[in-house]
Parts: C-alpha cells; structure tokens; sequence
C-alpha cells in the first residue's frame, strides 16, 4: 500500500531557519579567518566556510560576488576579500533563495547590485529575513532563462534551465576561465535537498541538469555548492546519477510499493559508490518525488 508521508523532512527546516536570529536579535558576525579563501583562476577566488560556497570575481569594475553565505558571514567575506583586491563588491549573483547562500547581502549595502532568478527573488520575498528594513537585501535584478554581466574577459554568463533544488536555481558561467558554479543544483557528491515549497521537484531534477550539461560549453572547473572544486566530467556522473535515481523510485511508486520500500532498498550504483547519502535525505527525495507523482 503507497502512502505519502507529509513534509520532506528535518534536513529542509533546518536549511531554512539556520541563519535566523531570534526576534530583535542581531546574527554574531563570524570573524574574516574563519573562511578558507582559495584561488581558483586568476582573479577568481573560492571561499569556503560558513554556509554554501561563494566566489569572488575580480573585474576591471569592482568585485562580483556570488553567493553571500550565512547572515553572520557578509561581513567576514568582506574583510576576507581585502586580503587579495581593494576595489568593493559591485555586484552580487544569488544562485538560489536558501540562506546559507543569501544571508550575507545584507552586509554589503543598498548600493550594490544583487541578481537573481525570479523565481528566488520571489521565494526570498516571503522569507522574515527580508522583511522590513531588510528588503534592500532582496535582488534588484532579475531574469526568466538567461542574462549576461559584464564583456570580454569580465563577462559571466547566467542560465535557468528549470526547476530541481529550487524552482529559481542559476548556473553561474565564466566563459573566459572555463569555470561554472553549479550551485546547490550539484551540491557535493550525494542525493541533494530538493525544496518542493520553494519549487524544487525530484522529477524535473535530472532534466534540469541533462539540459545544463548540453548547453554549458566552456566549462572544464566545477564549483559546487558545499563541496570543493571538481572536473566536468563530475558534473556529467551527477547529472547521470540523479537521472538514475529519479527512474528508480518512480519504477518504485508503479510498482506500488511504499515510500519508506523504495527508500530502504535504494543502493548507490557501484559507478557511485563514493556517493554517500545520509539515510533521512534518502527518504525526503524518495518523498519528494511520490509527491511530484501524485500531483
């Protein structure tokens, strides 16, 4: 007998509540050493720490900065960066609405540009920790499936290809390094959270992946979104592998077997034994995806 358990899990809440202070309460600012910063290519820096990762771009017109981490960490990427450029961040990218990606904006001002997907600008508008004063922290730009910032060996390319962890997930290109940020869509080697109230679906995941791995060309580095910096060719086995899940639980579900069923029996392919997923982030996608069957 198929049942669908409601919620998806205490993985999703504590993604989304991690970087709220109690009410009236202002976040501890995380000091600037504790964020690893590592230079990727020239002019391009990866700090890790402190929530999902983010990368500094250093152009001819200031800093482009994507992803902003926990609420606590803004002010610490900023003195972070001092240590490699002294022009200010211009320009912040946000790749999805989670707050450990998105928590940091605040700390960098009204003035700076902060981009995103629409479908994120709409999800972090209903989020407390833009509320209020607070709204200069939202994105003031905003796209449906592609955009571009900046030219020449500056230009970084954003695309949307559709919904997975969330429904506003941007892949973020810089086509005169070879380097593309996935995001949470390839979070580290592991099944991924998928926000279905903020628009994520397991069914559309693999699709999402398959068309970025067919149109993004100038790629040959891959930053993650909590791991570290990988091939392409690690993007490819991911975007396979989800595939490869997404078929079988809904094999599962017609076969009508449980959600909890097709949770115990899952077993990483042997291509993927490396992939390690915790037993109760199994059963949130299993969840998620009945749940994306029965709509």
């Amino acid at each position: 007998m198929r049942t669908i358990p409601s919620g998806a899990g205490a993985v999703l809440a504590a993604l989304m509540t991690v970087a709220l202070p109690a009410a009236g309460q202002t976040p501890p600012t995380a000091p600037a050493n504790s964020l690893e910063l590592q230079q990727v290519k020239p002019n391009l820096y990866l700090l890790t720490g402190g929530g999902g990762n983010s990368l500094a771009f250093i152009t001819d017109l200031g800093v482009v900065l994507v992803d902003t981490k926990l609420s606590s960490q803004g002010p610490a990427i900023a003195q972070r960066l001092k240590s490699v450029t002294t022009k200010p961040v211009t320009t912040i990218i946000n790749t999805h609405a989670h707050l450990d990606h998105v928590g940091g904006n605040e700390a960098f001002g009204g003035a700076v540009q902060i981009v995103a997907h629409e479908n994120a600008r709409a999800s972090m508008e209903r989020m407390p920790a833009f509320a209020g004063a607070k709204v200069i922290a939202l994105p003031k730009s905003t796209f449906k499936e592609r955009s571009t910032i900046g030219a020449g060996k500056d230009r970084i390319d954003l695309y949307y290809f559709g919904a997975g962890h969330t429904g506003g997930d941007v892949f973020v290109v810089f086509p005169s390094l070879s380097v593309v940020y996935c995001g949470d869509m390839f979070p580290e080697r592991a099944l991924p959270v998928i926000d279905v109230k903020s628009g994520g679906s397991g069914i559309a995941y693999p699709v999402t992946l398959a068309a970025a791995v067919a149109r993004i060309k100038t790629a040959n580095i891959v930053v993650t979104g909590h791991d570290g910096l990988l091939a392409w060719k690690d993007f490819e086995d991911y975007a396979r592998f989800m595939r490869f899940f997404r078929d079988y639980v809904v094999t599962g579900f017609n076969r009508g077997l449980s959600i909890g069923e097709v949770a115990a029996g899952w077993k990483s392919p042997e291509a993927y034994r490396d992939y390690t997923s915790p037993t109760d982030r199994v059963r949130a996608d299993v969840e998620v995806i009945f749940g994306d069957l029965t709509k």
